[in-house]
């Protein structure tokens, strides 16, 4: 599954939502591409308070932070 992880530069938060998709039993079949916000403007417009988000391409869902592994299974089945 393709992910789009928007983070940014120095987000403990983005550390701990990274840590928490390596937990989930589908991590190895995950395809993650991170952007970080502060790289482009309209990115930084959307995301700049809810960062980290995890966004599904093939339904265009989004998972802000705070979540657990539970909620990120939840997401991703």
């Amino acid at each position: 599954m393709k992910l789009a992880f928007y983070t940014g530069p120095q987000c403990h938060l983005c550390e701990l939502a990274d840590e928490v998709l390596a937990k989930t039993s589908q991590s190895q079949q995950l395809n993650i591409t991170k952007y970080n916000i502060r790289e482009d403007a309209n990115l930084y417009h959307l995301y700049a308070v809810r960062i980290p988000v995890i966004k599904r391409l093939d339904t265009g869902a989004e998972l802000g932070w705070p979540f657990d592994v539970e909620q990120a299974e939840n997401f991703l089945s």
